[in-house]
């Protein structure tokens, strides 16, 4: 028989009264300082936020499917689409146990970082973080154990992938609201550190004096009809500036430069994908404000156990489901999650925004986003972008990003969904596309090769 020395009601509580500024992720003892230790969360939390069955009281456990037969057992685990997708659209999602290794839930050397330089952090007086020397962040989360949304925010978005160097390659399906294919893309993603870099010589800044916080292009493979098709966004340091934005479009055969605040548009033809919905957070932090944490508690997310190189190691490929075509969703495992972050924030430096703001659910074992919930202006839920993500190691079989000392942590797909139209865009992880690009992380010659004016024309042609 199972004792319930620390319940829902308890955890329920705990959250609500540490809502206010200076509250400490975990339940039992300190989060961050359990993850110091060994890396396992497990004496952070009760029992009953480490189980689905003990939350549910037995209704749903680990090894099942959540369906619409049994979903409202968890509405209040689930974002808004979520819940409607599973709940009227026939999405069925497989539910896994909680992981308690923090350290296979972001790139170990991240982590590591974050540890290593906690407390050091603050914001200047325009809202930047910076070192304690007043200069750019060394490296990892600068607030691991955050105070509020604020620092919640900018401590992503300083790293969106974690990794000095990523380079992702891209399989994208867009589907109308019955999922038949509509358009389908190949591309490549690529992210450059311009500070807090911690793997890649040089360290902790690229040049300039960190001046730039990143370097991002993207390059389109396929079809033949956007082959060639390139973006690259330079990022300044201060996030109060937006990126130049410069395209390759291989009908001119040369590099233009971009109305940068135009970020909620499609990035092209038939994506619900914008711009500011990169990582969830894809604009300069401080475009942004009004921050507030809305919520803290335990949620259902796609915070690991996605990759599909165990079960398809050349390929990577998800299985799918729903839509007429059977195709609309991936199938994707999701997870109770202890502690979420749940924070809102508003389009402040944009005042054509057709958001009025985003809802955002953050994981505190790395503080991660994990989905977010975009708003049209009357205040109406409008897009869902939901991340799945693991540690590339299944089954035998494991991918190191060609010069890792350890397997992949990333993301594995993407469902971008307008709601209010019902079309989806779905991306997924793949290790090539057409073309011949490769993921990769942390090659040391990608900012040459990969993320200049110049770099962009060569790929375009």
């Amino acid at each position: 028989m199972h004792i319930k020395k620390y319940g829902r009601d308890y955890s329920r509580r705990h959250f609500l009264q540490t809502m206010g500024a200076g509250f400490t992720a975990g339940v039992l003892a300190p989060l961050w300082d359990v993850i110091a230790e060994d890396g396992d969360i497990t004496k952070a939390y009760p029992e009953e936020l480490l189980s689905l069955d003990l939350y549910t009281k037995g209704k749903l456990k680990a090894g099942q499917q959540l369906t619409a037969d049994n979903v409202d057992h968890v509405k209040d685990l689930l974002d808004d689409v979520t819940y409607i997708q599973v709940k009227q659209q026939g999405r069925i999602i497989d539910l896994a146990e909680t992981t308690t290794n923090a350290m296979v839930m972001n790139p170990p050397p991240y982590i590591e970082a974050s540890l290593k330089n906690m407390g050091q952090a603050k914001f200047d007086e325009k809202g930047n973080v910076v070192a304690a020397d007043g200069g750019p962040w060394i490296g990892g989360n600068p607030f691991p154990k955050p105070k509020d949304a604020a620092e919640v925010i900018a401590g992503h978005n300083l790293s969106w992938g974690r990794y000095d160097v990523a380079q992702y390659c891209v399989d994208e399906w867009d589907m109308d609201a019955e999922g038949n294919e509509q358009y389908h893309y190949n591309f490549w993603w690529c992210e450059v550190a311009g500070t807090g870099r911690i793997a890649v010589d040089p360290k902790p800044v690229l040049r300039e004096n960190g001046k730039y916080l990143r370097y991002q292009s993207a390059v389109w493979t396929y079809p033949n009809d956007v082959k060639g098709t390139s973006i690259l966004n330079i990022w300044p340091y201060d996030a109060t500036q937006y990126p130049d934005f410069f395209g390759y479009l291989p009908a001119f055969k040369r590099v233009r430069r971009f109305p940068t605040n135009q970020r909620f548009e499609p990035v092209i033809a038939g994506s619900t994908f914008f711009l500011t919905d990169a990582w969830m957070t894809g604009d300069p932090t401080l475009t942004w404000g009004n921050f507030k944490l809305i919520g803290r508690g335990p949620a259902l997310c796609c915070v690991h156990d996605n990759w599909q190189g165990g079960r398809d190691p050349e390929n990577w490929k998800h299985t799918r489901h729903g839509g007429k075509m059977n195709q609309k969703f991936f199938n994707t495992v999701m997870q109770l999650c202890p502690e979420v972050y749940v924070v809102e924030l508003e389009p402040t430096g944009y005042p054509r925004a057709p958001y009025s703001k985003k809802r955002i659910w953050y994981d505190a074992r790395h503080v991660t986003p994990q989905v977010m919930n975009s708003y049209d202006r009357r205040g109406q839920v409008w897009k869902q972008w939901e991340g799945g993500f693991d540690w590339y190691e299944k089954n035998g079989h494991s991918y190191n990003g060609e010069r890792l000392p350890h397997p992949v942590w990333s993301w594995t797909h993407v469902h971008s969904h307008d709601i209010q139209s019902d079309r989806i865009t779905s991306f997924e992880s793949v290790p090539r596309i057409a073309g011949g690009m490769t993921q990769n992380m942390n090659n040391p010659d990608a900012y040459d090769q990969f993320t200049t004016e110049a770099a962009i024309r060569r790929l375009g042609t």
